[in-house]
């Protein structure tokens, strides 16, 4: 509703900019009056205009309130201060419009490919696996609520140095033959061991016995260079190893990721890219656009190297002289960097590569959705995956430059539309409270005490396991729900329980934003007070309460409240303060599509707190179950309903359901 407002105040505003003073208005800046009872918009438009016009801003917002006449909806504008023009909504009618429907945006043209999590199949998944997870499934929810088409994606490095790492770790450290694994993992699977468990602890191993004294370090060393390049030839032992490993522990990672809510369609894989030549097809097309070209002199002798921009000539022939800063892609060996393999997997996103992947199922969901896998000779028919219009990678921040070097590709060979579509959804790291840490059982200093944060390290063995963190927060928040809820099931508890703790952790990892490191604390996460996610529910417990008590639906008050007219109890300083709780409801689309422009879910998370702040004092200030006023009662009773309806939304969005009781 605030949303349709705006832009029926905006289409208003355009046509009397074009009228009084032959202006176009490109878009329209929105701001809120410091309070209420000041109006439900702010406009600065007057600011915006006086320099062209060179007039004082307060005498462009006075001609322009004369100008605009009457708009539906607004009951009157007015001139603030040096030139704002405040707005006021006709409150009855807002509020029967928002009780009325569920406002939503248009239907989204193109097709988004959001890839996220893209963890190596090598250990379990850990705490700052969730933050990538969380995010990427988050702006997921933002663009299908926003009615995108959306395709989801979870890349598998599974012929990476980390996974060379395990299976170096397998087959040197314990020793074992591919039989041997096999055994192996029986044995884990009959003693209900977990697999990316027990790799975790063989990568923390592996990582300490490539620091061997000097004497052995170049050995060990060359054990990992020629196990990797092992997996990247394929088709021999060592590659079948860790396409067993792997495959176990990706697994495993579905599973884990699942208990978030969180489902994907698409698992491409590394080893395809390599064995489907996917990059020789990129190869030869970067070559023949000028984008790369192989270093004669300096360091990078007998690379191919990405020429940096302006530094080539047209015809694509070498600088001068030795460029020492560019990016090489195929090293002097004729091995593919990493960034190379990327350009050719985004061609293929972009469907500008002329190749594709085979397809196989892989894993279906409890809903019945497929998740699909890449393999070299696949199923048929399958869906369709690399059409994009634009896409999203869910990437740590740390990773910056190779994303960088991608676009930059893609620009260089003339997909500039796609470069321009191609997203970088960075984030910072998570860490630990000292607190936190020590209650997972590690042993700190007393100098990192007294630190805002411990930083993680799965090599080093330091981290937070995924799995693990999530049964601590059920643990905790089930102790609660036995104390509160004792006549309940064991069931039911354990539902109420992880619905709290799922809540809990999603929203902490949201509440941030993205360029903010994350020190991650149980019993913060946890509280009821505050901001955070067991708070927001909460404020959906007590409203499902008072229908409860009230005996009616939320559905049905709205209803009731049709034939109210809300204007006598819209007035004065109770009435400022009942409307500007719809007014805050009515904001659900406007933040959606916030945060979507600006990629950025806390927006969302900073605005479920706030409504949830503002029911909790509307809930302490009206006695709404023994109000004696009919029509003012249905009021009251439409203003928990809304306010619900939107948490509600605004909580699905960000993938966190309510329990009913708290």
């Amino acid at each position: 509703m605030y949303r349709t407002y705006r832009q029926s105040l905006f289409e208003h505003l355009r046509a009397v900019l074009g009228e009084k003073f032959q202006v176009e208005l490109p878009r329209l800046t929105v701001e809120e009056p410091p309070k209420v009872e000041m109006g439900d918009y702010a406009l600065p438009i007057a600011f915006e205009l006086a320099r062209g016009l060179r007039r004082a801003p307060r005498k462009i917002a006075e001609e322009l309130v004369a100008a605009i006449g009457s708009v539906p909806g607004f009951t009157g504008f007015e001139v603030a201060g040096a030139g704002y023009i405040n707005c006021r909504l006709d409150r009855n009618e807002a509020a029967h419009q928002l009780a009325a429907r569920v406002e939503s945006l248009p239907q989204g043209t193109d097709f988004i490919l959001v890839e996220h999590t893209s963890i190596n199949p090598n250990k379990a998944a850990h705490i700052g696996h969730l933050r990538n997870a969380i995010l990427g499934d988050t702006l997921v929810r933002l663009l299908r609520a926003a009615n995108y088409q959306v395709g989801v994606e979870n890349y598998i490095d599974n012929t990476g140095v980390q996974v060379a790492d395990v299976v170096v770790a397998l087959a040197h450290l314990q020793p074992m033959n591919l039989a041997g694994v096999e055994r192996w993992m029986r044995e884990l699977a009959a003693r209900n061991e977990r697999i990316d468990y027990a790799c975790w602890d063989l990568y923390a191993n592996v990582s300490q016995w490539y620091e061997a004294e000097e004497s052995e370090k170049k050995t060990r060393k060359q054990v990992r260079l020629d196990t990797l390049h092992a997996l990247e030839a394929g088709n021999n032992e060592t590659f079948a190893i860790a396409e067993l490993v792997a495959t176990a522990v990706l697994r495993r990672h579905l599973e884990t990721m699942l208990r978030l809510g969180i489902e994907y369609e698409f698992l491409p894989r590394e080893s395809e890219i390599l064995h489907l030549h996917f990059w020789d097809a990129a190869f030869t097309l970067l070559k023949q656009t000028g984008v790369l070209y192989q270093e004669t002199e300096g360091k990078n002798t007998g690379c191919w190297v990405m020429r940096r921009a302006g530094t080539a000539g047209a015809d694509g022939e070498s600088p001068g002289r030795p460029d020492e800063e560019a990016k090489v892609i195929v090293r002097s060996n004729g091995t593919v960097t990493y960034v190379g393999k990327d350009i050719a997997y985004h061609l293929w996103k972009f469907n500008k590569l002329g190749l594709d992947f085979g397809y196989s199922r892989f894993h279906t969901y409890p809903d019945g959705k497929e998740c699909w896998i890449s393999t070299t000779h696949g199923e048929e028919p399958h869906p369709r995956f690399g059409v994009a219009d634009a896409i999203y990678n869910v990437i740590d921040s740390r990773q910056a430059d190779p994303q960088n070097n991608v676009i930059e590709a893609l620009r260089g060979m003339g997909f500039t539309k796609e470069a321009d579509n191609y997203h970088h959804f960075s984030y910072e790291m998570v860490a630990l409270t000292p607190r936190s840490a020590m209650a997972l059982g590690y042993r700190i200093s007393d100098e990192d005490k007294v630190r805002p944060y411990i930083e993680v390290s799965g090599r080093k063995g330091f981290g937070v396991k995924a799995d693990d963190l999530i049964d601590m927060l059920i643990r905790a928040a089930k102790t609660e729900v036995d104390a509160r809820h004792p006549e309940r099931s064991e069931e039911d508890r354990e539902s109420i329980a992880r619905k709290i703790a799922i809540g809990a952790l999603r929203y902490y990892m949201l509440r941030y934003t993205r360029n903010t490191v994350i020190a991650f604390d149980f019993q913060d996460a946890l509280s009821f007070e505050g901001e955070t996610g067991p708070y927001v529910q909460y404020a959906i417990v007590r409203a499902a309460n008072i229908f409860r008590k009230a005996d009616i639906t939320p559905e049905e008050a709205l209803r009731q409240f049709e034939t109210i007219d809300a204007s006598p109890h819209f007035s004065g300083e109770d009435g400022d303060s009942l409307w500007e709780l719809w007014l805050l409801a009515s904001k659900s689309v406007h933040v959606l599509e916030r945060c979507i422009q600006s990629t950025e879910p806390a927006y969302l998370a900073k605005y479920a707190f706030q409504l949830a702040q503002q029911f909790s004092n509307f809930y302490h200030r009206h006695h709404i179950l023994t109000e004696a006023d009919p029509a003012r009662k249905a009021l009251l009773l439409a203003t928990a309903a809304i306010t619900q309806r939107e948490l509600i939304r605004a909580l699905a969005w960000m993938g966190i359901e309510a329990p009913d009781v708290m």
